[in-house]
């Protein structure tokens, strides 16, 4: 590769340094800077004299030389007070031009201060054009700059205008907000000219708004800062406002007195030739020229008295250049590493989207999955727990009894575990839901102790709860998430306890307001857990051991569970334990005080009569099941409650037999060919808006409940399905049918 020599780059700077000190004197930028100092100058002087056009020519003149150099900020500004003076010479189109041009620059510039500047008098121009709203647009922007940069005054002048605009578009509420914002500024920095204004238009806000009370004050204050000050148009403006408000309130001889104040006041104003709201908006302009003006005549005079030192600073940047064109070769072989470390971050940072993007599909097909794999799980399932109850009713042979048991336990473990894989994806895929309401807590831990008394006898534990004394008793929580944490916790200890204890602990540990921050302790003297083993107790599938999972059995699921219900109700879990002594689980959560108590419980939907006293003979069921062992089931289960039915296997026949006859009631499977049961009960409620349609289904409930709500059945008996609680759903909707005949 071509290498270029060090000492050959410093002869080719040597040269063109050499080249640039032989400019022409017209193009030398101090000189040209010079000429734009003396034009700005005489434009200052123009101004001052009131010859507005005299001032513009001298801005395009030294705009013209501008032009020739590179200082931007320069350019912008010159735009922007060519379009001041445009505007006070009424050339609001050629305004609007000059300010848009130094926008532009001032954007690039990053100038903020003086951009603020232009948006806040292209607001000014657009009121010129009356047309408000796209002034008040411009005084927003220029507002917002105005409070980046710190430019307080300009702020309170900025919000003294979108005021007034808000008057001229006859919105004066919305003025009397901006106006008390502008006043409350001017009050804490002074702005004894802005403050003046802000009162005397707050008064004639208030006179529109009918309060000439808060508007005869205003005004009087505003006048009061005006006379203070010498503000001469401020003055002659409140003489005016205050005639109008003591007009309105009928004391004609103090309108009469203001009036002729503002007659004499007017008429002493040199060179008055134009209206009155016209002064509002342009007066100050001239006054604000000069000072910025002049603010700029010294920042340039500061620049004269460098550019001495910058005469000696270039002749210093010739030996500085030559040893910084030494660096660029070393400078661009970086630029190329970068370059290519840029590009390989790029084309990472896309492999990282996609794998994200495949991340989120694996996600969506895993609920899919679990969702379909959890259906066609349940309905062989509902066979082979309905065929074992069956069989252990119908007086096995003694040698059979222990493998249908063993049969049935099969099938309920296994509908446990469908159960905890799918709770745990709902948790993992954040779809719980918290549902919180009043409840008594002690009321419900002493019943969840009560319901896993039978459990612990079993293996000769005792439990104990302890509930403390000084806490309340009422609280507003998700009790169903608390329970089954409870459950699964006291649930737990019990089956690695053998003849010991169980102590269940509630008590408080903080509390702000009516937030209490409870601790829950479920400590047993169980077989214990390793250190080792602790570490990983909350996730999946985990257990103590292989020895200990095929001697307690259990999926691994319950705690990994517990930690996300918990995590949903912003606690956090802990763990202590030690071999041979035992085990403690306690966790943390919010809880807010009740002082509601707990609402009604309402009992199961289900009949607690005597069955006797149905007439069940002219009862007539439908059960609408493609599956042929899931339509023997059923038909065997209703025989044996002495109810007769009919059988169809797709939703089209149900539909049309619902039509053609009389049912008491129907039970409809959800997945089917042709159309669903959620289809054919929709089909079913367009002409039969009473008939008991319960689903049979094996699909999870949670997911479907909008669905079944919406199509429009009576209640739901989910696959497979505990039999005596089958029984009763159906005796209660008989029980409460009116036309069910109670003679034979």
């Amino acid at each position: 590769m071509f290498k270029i020599k060090p000492s050959l780059i410093a002869l080719l700077v040597l040269f063109s340094v050499l080249g640039w000190s032989q400019q022409t004197i017209e193009n030398d930028p101090e000189l040209i800077q010079n000429n734009i100092d003396h034009y700005i100058k005489q434009a200052q002087l123009a101004l001052e004299a009131d010859d507005n056009y005299e001032a513009l020519r001298n801005l395009d003149d030294a705009l013209a030389l501008a032009q020739k150099t590179e200082k931007q900020e320069s350019k912008g500004l010159i735009y922007s007070f060519k379009g001041r003076l445009q505007l006070i010479i009424d050339q609001p189109d050629k305004a609007i031009a000059s300010l848009n041009k130094s926008i532009e620059i001032q954007r690039l510039t990053k100038d903020d201060a003086n951009l603020a500047r232009s948006f806040k008098t292209l607001g000014e121009v657009f009121i010129s054009k009356k047309d408000y709203y796209q002034a008040l647009d411009y005084f927003i922007s220029a507002k917002t700059l105005f409070q980046q940069v710190e430019l307080e005054n300009k702020l309170a002048e900025t919000l003294l205008l979108e005021g007034k605009t808000y008057m001229l578009l006859n919105n004066y509420k919305k003025a009397r907000t901006t106006l008390e914002q502008a006043l409350a500024l001017s009050r804490k920095n002074n702005f004894l000219s802005t403050e003046s204004e802000s009162l005397i238009n707050q008064g004639i806000v208030y006179s529109e708004l009918r309060d000439y009370k808060h508007g005869l004050q205003a005004t009087a204050e505003g006048l009061k800062i005006a006379k203070a000050n010498n503000f001469v148009n401020l003055k002659n403006l409140a003489y005016k406002v205050l005639s109008d408000i003591s007009y309105s309130l009928n004391d004609f001889k103090k309108s009469r007195d203001y009036l002729i104040a503002h007659t004499e006041l007017s008429d002493s104003i040199r060179g008055l030739k134009i209206d009155l709201e016209k002064n509002q908006f342009n007066l100050p302009l001239l006054n604000n020229m000069s000072a910025e003006l002049e603010q700029v005549n010294k920042k340039l005079e500061k620049k004269e008295a460098e550019s001495t030192i910058n005469t000696l600073i270039s002749v210093l940047s010739v030996a500085l250049i030559t040893i910084l064109s030494l660096l660029t070769l070393s400078l661009y072989k970086n630029n190329n590493i970068r370059l290519k470390t840029n590009n390989m971050l790029h084309k990472k940072n896309g492999e990282l989207i996609l794998a994200k993007e495949k991340a989120e599909l694996a996600s969506k097909t895993k609920a899919n999955f679990l969702s379909t794999v959890t259906h066609e799980l349940r309905t062989p399932l509902y066979a082979v727990t309905g065929l074992s109850n069956m069989l252990l009713e119908e007086n096995p042979k003694p040698e059979q009894i222990q493998h249908l048991k063993s049969l049935k336990f099969s099938g309920d473990y296994l509908l446990t575990f469908i159960n905890d894989i799918l709770q745990i994806n709902k948790i993992e895929a954040n779809k719980v839901d918290l549902e919180p309401e009043p409840f008594n807590l002690n009321k419900k831990i002493n019943n969840i102790v009560l319901a896993l008394t039978n459990s612990a006898e079993d293996n000769n534990v005792n439990l104990h709860f302890e509930y403390d004394k000084d806490l309340p008793e009422n609280f507003i929580a998700d009790q169903l998430k608390i329970s089954q944490i409870l459950i699964n916790l006291v649930g737990n200890s019990i089956k690695f306890t053998k003849d010991g204890d169980i102590w269940i602990r509630v008590y408080k540990i903080d509390q702000v307001d009516k937030i209490y921050t409870l601790r829950f302790e479920v400590e047993d003297n169980g077989i214990g857990i390793t250190q080792e083993k602790q570490d990983h107790m909350f996730e999946s599938f985990s257990q103590g051991s292989i020895q200990i999972n095929r001697k307690y059995g259990g999926t691994g699921l319950g705690l990994s569970i517990v930690k996300g219900l918990i995590e949903i109700l912003k606690g956090q879990i802990y763990l202590k334990s030690e071999i041979g002594k035992g085990t403690t689980f306690y966790f943390e959560i919010p809880i807010e005080f009740s002082a509601i108590k707990e609402a009604q419980e309402v009992k199961a939907d289900y009949f607690e009569g005597n069955k006797e006293e149905l007439d069940l003979k002219n009862v007539r069921i439908l059960v609408v099941e493609d599956n042929k062992i899931n339509q023997m089931i059923t038909k065997k289960i209703l025989t044996k409650m002495e109810l007769q039915c009919e059988i169809t296997d797709n939703g089209e026949d149900a539909v049309e037999k619902i039509k053609a006859n009389d049912y008491n009631i129907i039970l409809m499977d959800i997945h089917m060919p042709g159309i669903s049961g959620i289809e054919a009960t929709k089909r079913i409620r367009m002409f039969d808006k009473d008939l008991t349609i319960f689903a049979l289904t094996a699909v999870t409930i949670e997911d479907k409940m909008h669905e079944f709500d919406e199509a429009g059945f009576t209640d739901i008996i989910p696959k497979p399905f505990k039999q005596d609680e089958f029984e009763k759903k159906l005796y209660n909707a008989l029980a409460s049918k009116k036309n069910i005949s109670t003679t034979s």
